[in-house]
């Protein structure tokens, strides 16, 4: 499938039941629901997917399923973090395998790779693949920075296409902008900067929230597009206490009870992960239950 990478791209948490299975029932109806609100893509196995606990034939299953549900509507967007490139080529190459019709991808994992490993990490799994792929730019979290300078040799590899922006720079989008035109995409990683980025001229966003209040999210984005800022301002201060769940190291916990309250997920995580306890777990609720309770009208798009 061609697709541009534009618009609201969920990050979508994975399912799973009592019994520590993939629940893709109620990953359908999360997925479902994403659809119904105009996203213009999924993507798999990130950070919020808890894709380093998830064995293979679970990653084969979740992108089975996800391209069965959106019947070609929209793409399907497999994340590859590995710490090998032996593994992260194998990842592209089961990914495209089974139905997938992108990659975002992480640097090496638990080992900080130099500039030029990192290139040629990325470089390697380009040149095996005929997926195109978003380079998942994130220096705070996983210490490896991908520089201009760098892009600027990784986009003669014409399957690098985009960049998840996650450096927390504002000021990135524009200089990636004045540097690399149109020729690199930008989808905003961060839901706390999101609004912020589309109007610096970020083509998208990889959002994390959106896994429980997809319309609010996806409003958001294509009212800043239309230039409806005042519209868009509105939802983005209601949502902002909200998108600070994501940025939080128990994020995949906090988004889950959020789609419980919404009705379109369980709270259910994989260990060593748990629930949240206490003090902590009364705060983010009280954070949900306050936005579901003011949650606003969606204007006509």
């Amino acid at each position: 499938m061609q697709f541009e990478w534009e618009g609201v791209m969920p990050a979508v948490t994975t399912k799973f039941t009592n019994e520590d299975t993939l629940d893709l029932e109620m990953f359908s109806v999360n997925i479902k629901a994403q659809i119904d609100a105009g996203v213009s893509g999924i993507i798999l196995g990130g950070t919020l997917g808890e894709a380093s606990t998830l064995e293979e034939d679970e990653k084969k299953k979740l992108i089975e399923s996800t391209v069965d549900l959106v019947a070609g509507k929209i793409p399907v967007v497999m994340n590859i973090a590995e710490q090998t490139t032996k593994r992260a080529i194998k990842a592209a190459e089961n990914a495209e395998k089974y139905g997938a019709s992108g990659l975002m991808m992480l640097p090496p994992m638990r080992y900080n790779s130099t500039d030029y490993e990192t290139m040629a990490y990325f470089e390697a799994v380009a040149k095996s693949t005929s997926l195109p792929i978003m380079v998942y730019n994130n220096p705070v979290d996983y210490k490896i920075e991908v520089t201009l300078d760098m892009f600027e040799e990784l986009l003669k590899n014409d399957n690098i296409q985009a960049v998840k922006e996650s450096t927390r720079d504002i000021t990135n989008i524009t200089r990636i902008r004045n540097r690399f035109g149109n020729r690199l995409k930008i989808l905003s990683g961060v839901d706390t900067l999101a609004m912020e980025s589309i109007l610096m001229g970020a083509d998208g966003w990889v959002a994390g929230l959106v896994c429980a209040f997809p319309r609010e999210t996806v409003a958001i984005c294509e009212l800043v597009k239309a230039g409806r800022i005042a519209e868009a301002t509105a939802i983005y201060r209601w949502f902002m206490p909200l998108l600070e769940l994501d940025i939080n190291p128990q994020l995949v916990q906090n988004i889950k009870l959020a789609e419980v309250a919404t009705g379109i997920g369980t709270e259910n995580v994989r260990l060593p992960r748990l629930p949240l306890q206490g003090k902590e777990r009364d705060r983010v609720i009280s954070i949900i239950e306050e936005g579901v309770r003011t949650r606003p009208e969606i204007p006509v798009l």
